[in-house]
């Protein structure tokens, strides 16, 4: 198993700054295609990947956004522009970037986006199933709350009182923390329905 969890800097829906990659909105295939292209080669079939708030200041508690389970790779994203066309870059009216699909219909590199590497950013597009995202304003609150707690049981750190302390940017999980990360994030929004 290689599944991963890792801390997206200056991503935090809850703070209104959206998630562009990976993409766990409500009502979307997941994928993941820009972000963390070591993590993105390194995942199999079944593996999963969560990601964590970026650090917005003392007073947001980072939270564990969500996370995905990988169903396939493709090769590279030339493969899912065809396949995904609502996942090409995009910008709002506010300038904010949507989409993790930076190649043109040419497959040669948008212009429009800022990342190096790009023919190594560009490989290993993957497809998920099965995401969870806290997304409505009463999970991503308990998710502040509680995410220290979760990530601390699941990492047997007692003593962390952040995430940083206990994940660093990034780290490997095993199949069970994995799996209780996950249980945990379905138990948030079944306590914020409720």
């Amino acid at each position: 198993m290689s599944s991963y969890i890792f801390i997206s800097p200056g991503s935090d829906p809850g703070m209104g700054r959206p998630l562009a990659d990976p993409i766990l909105r409500a009502g979307a295939r997941p994928t993941m295609g820009t972000c963390r292209p070591d993590l993105r080669r390194l995942v199999k079939l079944g593996d999963h990947i969560f990601v964590i708030s970026g650090s917005m200041g003392k007073r947001v508690n980072q939270y564990v956004i969500g996370g995905l389970e990988i169903d396939s790779k493709l090769e590279d994203q030339i493969a899912a522009f065809d396949a995904f066309p609502e996942n090409r870059l995009t910008f709002d009216e506010s300038g904010q970037r949507h989409g993790n699909i930076i190649v043109t219909a040419e497959g040669l590199h948008d212009p429009r986006d800022s990342h190096g590497n790009f023919d190594k950013r560009i490989r290993n597009y993957l497809v998920g199933k099965n995401p969870v995202a806290l997304e409505t304003p009463r999970e991503i609150e308990l998710g502040r709350e509680r995410s220290v707690s979760i990530l601390s049981n699941v990492f047997d750190k007692p003593e962390a009182t952040t995430i940083r302390q206990i994940i660093g940017r990034f780290r490997k999980l095993s199949d069970d923390q994995a799996y209780r990360i996950r249980s945990a994030l379905d138990d948030l929004k079944r306590e914020a329905r409720s």
